[in-house]
């Protein structure tokens, strides 16, 4: 369908593009096993019955609602809702703190918060419990004694489409649409004031890089309370493709094979798991299948779909795709036209092998505070290099500082940090560039790489450099390690703390007859402290000299969100990491 028509706002998108589809299962949800079909129509319908709830209730232009809940049809329809009203939506994570969502409550001046169910009901009622101002809790799930979603939808029914017509003819495209608290890796949250010409012009910008239409089908599973996902529903909208939210992360897999999506956003870490897990499958198999089936492996972890391999190795690939790739793409339902992987760096190794088993992966890179794409990899037809992000997408300018800090201008940079003009004076200079954090370079003067975080690099004793989320990635391409954290400032040499995968080293153990107690005991085994110990040497021999991980320590559980170790969006807190485990480190050392 053609997508000339002009949208500035974002609820612009439904009678332009959501109406005119008109699809029985515009959004689709499941509830209860069976899944919950919402038509266009009826989508409209309860979005602006959303809007005359909320209205009812005393939401006006510039009040803040806060969205806590996992992904769902009805985190769209209040979304929209608010939208229409020139209010403006806070949404949160559902895994962060009790003590973030008091200061985000406070901070913003919530007036309502929307919950999916009890257990985030219990965390917002302690949150709110000592604040002056409460606001009030309603529920997408049904609660005992707690207004419900459809409450405020009755509360709409009845409602003055002239008034609804005139606060949305209020509603400029400069005007806040979102508050998005990044959950950040020291202190407290920063409020990113994203307007409705923010995020249309970042959906306008990446449409030419879907390649989906609307007799497609796709599956949500990222939360829509990070700025990725949601951008891309906008998108999808646009392009008028059929929505279904898996149940949860843990259905994924199950999720996928019923709804045989044509395309899904993802994070690295999802895609190591897939990836893991289809070796660890490897490993299971015997004779000429087992030998089978690592030669595919290893053809496609050579592979450059953007290079012509030559006949010998094409002809193989043929004959891999249709032994060993082929099940992989039924395992994704078998309509997979494209994948986009973001938030993260990811492994070369995954892209290459993804792309020679037939199923295409984008890579792009962006920020909560650029609404959230800077580039993107153009994959129909294809335009990009393992390895890099993509090109910079249109209208959007990047450049890289002197200390190799990538700098971006365009529409899609944030309004500022609410109530800090101090943060944003500091992200944002002068002369318009906003400041990403992130150093980079551009590969053939167009692709767009990415190489650490700025605050994140270190110098050890040497005065040599270290960029330690590259080494952590090159660590991770082991099936046997989980998560890990290169340290090593001021000293002779980087170290790692790890975290073993520990299925994986359960069945290594197995394999090797030796006894698993528990994951407390078994990283104390000296047989397992060798074999990773050779594991990181194998692993660090194409890294710098300089960078190299030289001594490590195994580690007996995972970090988190609620140890404080992780951020919402899974990134480590290095700080509290180290202040956790100084003795360790140390122990390294001495």
């Amino acid at each position: 369908m053609s997508t000339e028509a002009q949208y500035t706002r974002l609820f612009d998108l439904l009678p332009q593009y959501v109406a005119v589809n008109n699809f029985d299962d515009a959004i689709a949800n499941k509830v209860n096993g069976e899944w919950v079909k919402h038509s266009a129509t009826d989508l409209i319908t309860k979005i602006n019955q959303m809007s005359h709830g909320l209205y009812a209730l005393g939401i006006r232009r510039n009040d803040k609602v806060a969205i806590i809940s996992q992904s769902r049809a009805e985190w769209n329809i209040t979304d929209f809702g608010i939208q229409q009203l020139g209010a403006v939506s806070v949404p949160m994570y559902p895994t962060i703190t009790v003590e973030d969502y008091r200061f985000i409550f406070n901070d913003a001046g919530v007036k309502i918060v929307f919950v999916s169910d009890k257990k985030l009901y219990d965390k917002v009622v302690e949150s709110i419990s000592t604040l002056t101002e409460k606001p009030a809790v309603y529920s997408f799930d049904q609660l005992a004694g707690v207004g419900h979603f459809q409450d405020v939808l009755n509360l709409g029914k009845n409602g003055d489409d002239k008034v609804l017509e005139s606060m949305k003819a209020e509603v400029q495209p400069e005007d806040l649409l979102t508050l998005i608290y990044t959950s950040g890796t020291t202190g407290f949250p920063k409020g990113v004031m994203l307007t409705h010409n923010n995020i249309a012009s970042n959906v306008k910008a990446c449409l030419e890089y879907f390649s989906v239409d609307n007799n497609d089908k796709v599956l949500s599973f990222l939360p829509l309370c990070h700025i990725y996902e949601r951008t891309v529903i906008y998108i999808y909208l646009v392009m008028g493709v059929r929505i279904y939210y898996a149940e949860s992360m843990e259905t994924i897999a199950e999720n996928i094979r019923e709804v045989k999506p044509a395309m899904f956003t993802t994070v690295p870490r999802l895609l190591e798991k897939v990836y893991d897990k289809i070796v660890a499958k490897g490993y299971e198999l015997t004779g000429i299948k087992k030998t089978l089936f690592f030669w595919a492996l290893n053809l496609g972890l050579k592979y450059d779909p953007t290079q012509d391999m030559g006949f010998w190795y094409n002809f193989q690939l043929k004959i891999a795709r249709k032994l060993i790739f082929s099940k992989w793409q039924e395992a994704l339902g078998g309509n997979i036209k494209l994948i986009c992987s973001g938030s993260a760096a990811l492994q070369p190794r995954l892209s290459r092998i993804f792309w020679a088993a037939g199923i295409p992966i984008a890579e792009g890179y962006g920020l909560t505070e650029t609404s959230p794409v800077i580039s993107t990899s153009r994959v129909y037809p294809m335009d990009f290099r393992v390895g890099c992000v993509g090109t910079i997408i249109s209208g959007v300018t990047v450049k890289i500082a002197e200390d190799g800090e990538i700098l971006c201008k365009g529409p899609n940079v944030m309004k500022g940090y609410y109530k800090r003009p101090d943060a944003t004076a500091e992200a944002i200079d002068p002369e318009g560039w906003f400041h990403t954090g992130d150093i980079g370079m551009l590969v053939e003067g167009k692709y767009l790489k990415i190489t650490d975080r700025k605050k994140e690099i270190f110098k050890t004793s040497g005065g040599k450099y270290v960029a330690p989320q590259q080494i952590e990635n090159k660590l991770k391409e082991s099936i046997l390690i989980e998560q890990c954290m290169v340290v090593g400032e001021n000293q002779k040499f980087p170290s790692a703390l790890i975290i073993p995968d520990f299925a994986a080293l359960k069945d290594w153990c197995a394999s090797n007859e030796i006894s698993y107690t528990s994951d407390a005991e078994i990283i104390k085994n000296k047989q397992v402290k060798e074999h990773y110990d050779k594991e990181v040497e194998h692993l660090m021999v194409e890294v710098a000299q300089w960078e190299r991980v030289k001594k490590i320590a195994l580690m007996p559980r995972l970090f988190s969100i609620d140890e404080g170790e992780l951020t919402a969006k899974l990134s480590l807190k290095r700080k509290a990491i180290t202040e956790k485990n100084k003795a360790l480190i140390e122990g390294l050392y001495s």
